[in-house]
């Protein structure tokens, strides 16, 4: 037994309630290393296996480009299933609200690169949605000394739209198939807009909301110091201590200074002085 509570020792002290899933107090103690997590990593691992294999033979060969499908949609299969994990187990943590969404992105913007190089998919769609992801992350960097923006409804809907359309370049289609992955497409990108638009929306409310928070508290730490220091309790306190070895100096009643003085008066007739013994004593029992 040390002593220390759990709360010191880092942790929350609460234990894990039963049947599976953890209690609200332990959201905190998530591991790095836990299911949800593992999965982006994996879904991080997959983008170089998936550029590989939809530039193979040139890019143009439809069996290398099913492969390459097969791999982007394992990655997105992953997407959805890491986010639910952590939201039913509570697996929450700051690493995977950062690296989900940047593993989303790493994914998304090998394909529309890669499709836009094949001439497969125009360049300007694929700058619109890069210009969005790469400017909402930064923007989340921005903002993780104040809070962290998690991944939206929006977003999910967003990433769901881009990687069907995505998923359908990737493909070799022809005909309505291809004018329908099209279409698709300009969903994904009109989603993509208006929720880049709400996180801007989001990271601007909790910039603000948690730099009045900061300002509020130091004025209240500043106005608990500036009480302290006017309070009357204290000044008579600092008065009190400050008078006593001035009173007793200067010779009042009862103080050792009086037996100071006693010690200087002579008998009358006599050259022998009083014994300051008795002044002494009365002064020692003043001060107590």
């Amino acid at each position: 037994m040390t002593g220390v509570p759990a709360s010191a020792a880092g942790g929350s002290g609460a234990k894990p309630v039963r049947g599976g899933k953890l209690g609200t107090a332990a959201v905190n103690q998530a591991s790095l290393w836990n299911i949800a997590n593992i999965l982006t990593m994996v879904r991080l691992l997959l983008v170089p296996g998936f550029v590989m294999l939809l530039l193979h033979n040139g890019g143009y060969d439809p069996v290398w480009r099913s492969f390459a499908w097969a791999a982007f949609a394992v990655a997105m299969i992953t997407d959805l299933f890491d986010g639910h994990l952590a939201r039913a187990y509570n697996l929450v943590t700051d690493f995977g609200k950062i690296a989900d969404p940047i593993a989303d992105k790493a994914i998304m913007g090998a394909a529309l690169v890669c499709l836009s190089v094949l001439g497969d998919l125009p360049w300007w769609i694929t700058g619109v949605i890069l210009a969005r992801e790469l400017g909402i992350t930064l923007m989340r960097f921005w903002v993780i000394r104040h809070a962290v923006i998690p991944a939206s409804r929006g977003g999910k809907l967003k990433t769901l739209a881009q990687g069907t359309a995505a998923g359908m370049y990737v493909l070799v289609l022809t005909g309505p198939l291809a004018t329908l992955r099209f279409w698709v497409m300009m969903v994904a990108v009109v989603l993509t807009v208006v929720t880049g638009l709400d996180y801007v929306r989001q990271a601007v409310v909790l910039r603000r909301r948690s730099l009045a928070a900061e300002r509020a508290a130091v004025g209240r730490t500043t106005e608990a110091l500036n009480e302290a220091a006017g309070s009357p309790g204290a000044g008579v306190a600092d008065a009190g201590a400050g008078a006593g070895p001035a009173a007793g100096a200067s010779g009042a009643p009862g103080a050792s200074g009086a037996g100071a003085a006693g010690s200087a008066v002579r008998v009358s007739g006599g050259s022998t002085p009083v014994e300051p013994t008795v002044g002494a004593r009365d002064g020692a029992d003043a001060e107590r």
